[in-house]
């Protein structure tokens, strides 16, 4: 699932939270490093629609490889580290 070419889009993004102030800009409501960043800004950066940037974020979360906050009227999205450190574990142990 995270070997596809969707795959690599996903480990793009996930990269992308490591550092989200390094690639997405500032928003007037929540700070990209403390709140995460919305679907938009990733579709931005992925240069697709915003459903396509939610499918993937949507995965990821559902996966529990990113947490969810809403602000406003929109979800922001930023990495779980306690969650995917569990999972390099787990691969790291041969699943």
């Amino acid at each position: 699932m995270l070997r596809t070419p969707t795959g690599e889009t996903r480990l793009d993004i996930l990269e992308w939270l490591k550092d989200p102030a390094a690639y997405f800009p500032p928003r007037r409501h929540g700070d990209p490093a403390e709140d995460g960043v919305t679907a938009d800004a990733v579709a931005a950066r992925l240069g697709v629609d915003r459903r396509v940037a939610e499918t993937h974020l949507d995965l990821l979360a559902a996966l529990g490889l990113l947490r969810t906050r809403r602000i406003r009227w929109r979800t922001h999205y930023r990495r779980d580290e306690v969650r995917i450190a569990e999972v390099a574990r787990m691969f790291e142990k041969g699943w």
